[in-house]
């Protein structure tokens, strides 16, 4: 057992590293587990083009590490470690790193989505060999070759665009032909010279050699129809799921795992708050999971003013 702290953020990326910045200019002296991949997902994204105060834009990776070293410059403690669980029954919580039990009055939980795959015939034994959820990091090993994305939202069309730096050809596919991409990014997909667009078309299943991927079975939604498309990497960018698991059922969600927030950015249990991608449903954007972060860490510091803690 450690000594009790005032609170314990759970997760970094925007939402975290900006709690933890408020949280310790409040003198909170916080804690954070930014787990083993810290950072979030703008560790996966090339160009942020959309924040405020960077008109030429800056990298996913390079704006974390500056808000990382922001928050650590006013005091926020950070270890890049996994939580495994949370005991919320009774105060103060407990956090179970690696074996090792953390107190704290409060929590704020931002550890984000991860991203869902197709789970079809062929794609366990490709993943890494052909097929990924990130762009960023695998594109460049694909230079020169035809790849394809999956989905019809701002990331798949994000994604296919990217790949045009290094791909010969990149096919966006899509069980629809109604995307949810936003207009700009829909029409910077469909109007670039590298990128076809197949609508009406899902993953039936992989198709592979001993030297990877080589390409996909597509299947018509519509007939069941069937044709075969020839790639040697895919990427694949339906959504996200919340990263909720080691709460374990021990604060309300919705039906997809999303925390619900109560009370402002309080959760269902007093005293555990949540902010970013792990809450919101709806807009996804690195301003307002930096928002939401700010918002937890002052919602943190009234409730524990409230508490007499």
């Amino acid at each position: 057992m450690s000594e009790v702290r005032n609170v314990i953020i759970i997760g970094s990326g925007p939402a975290g590293y900006t709690a933890g910045l408020y949280a310790a200019r409040a003198m909170l002296e916080p804690l954070m587990f930014a787990g083993y991949l810290s950072g979030g997902q703008l560790m996966l994204t090339s160009d942020v083009e959309n924040f405020p105060g960077y008109p030429k834009g800056i990298g996913g990776p390079e704006m974390m590490m500056e808000l990382r070293e922001q928050a650590e410059r006013f005091g926020l403690e950070i270890h890049d470690k996994n939580v495994e669980s949370v005991d919320l029954s009774e105060q103060p919580y407990k956090v179970v790193v690696e074996g090792e039990t953390f107190l704290a009055h409060s929590l704020i939980v931002s550890t984000g989505a991860e991203s869902i795959w197709l789970n079809k015939p062929g794609e366990e034994a490709q993943k890494g060999r052909g097929i990924s959820t990130c762009a960023t990091c695998d594109g460049a090993f694909f230079r020169d070759e035809e790849v394809m994305v999956i989905g019809g939202g701002d990331s798949a069309c994000e994604e296919a665009t990217f790949l045009t730096r290094f791909a010969s050809k990149v096919t966006l596919v899509h069980r629809r032909d109604v995307f949810k991409a936003s207009t700009i990014m829909y029409e910077r997909a469909a109007k670039h010279e590298k990128i076809e667009i197949k609508t009406f078309r899902q993953v039936q299943s992989w198709l592979s050699d001993e030297k990877g991927l080589t390409g996909a079975v597509l299947e018509d939604p519509r007939d069941g129809s069937t044709e075969t498309i020839s790639v040697t990497g895919a990427f694949i960018a339906i959504g996200h799921k919340p990263i909720t698991g080691f709460l374990g059922g021990q604060v309300e969600t919705d039906s997809e795992g999303y925390i619900v927030h109560k009370k402002h950015t309080m959760t269902s249990v007093e005293g555990v708050f949540a902010a970013g991608d792990v809450v919101d449903t709806r807009y996804k954007q690195a301003i307002t999971a930096a928002g939401m972060g700010c918002q937890a860490a002052m919602d943190v510091e009234k409730w524990l003013e409230d508490q007499h803690l």
